[in-house]
């Protein structure tokens, strides 16, 4: 990982912005992009990368696009 300024581990972050609709799609399903902060098309969220957010982004893989 990248050190800051202070000498502390910066943490490793990942944009995640949303390409589908949650329209006909399970409660649990929105309620997970909700959870990443999308609520809205093309609405663009950076988020640090722990194994939950990853978990969080697998669930939505088909409705969401990820760049690191």
């Amino acid at each position: 990982m990248a050190k800051t300024a202070a000498g502390k581990e910066a943490a490793k972050t990942v944009k995640i912005t949303q390409t589908g609709s949650p329209i006909r799609r399970t409660s649990d399903q929105r309620a997970t992009l909700i959870g990443l902060g999308l609520n809205k098309m093309h609405r663009t969220v950076e988020l640090t990368d722990t194994p939950e957010v990853r978990g969080m982004i697998r669930k939505v893989a088909h409705m969401v696009s990820v760049a690191d």
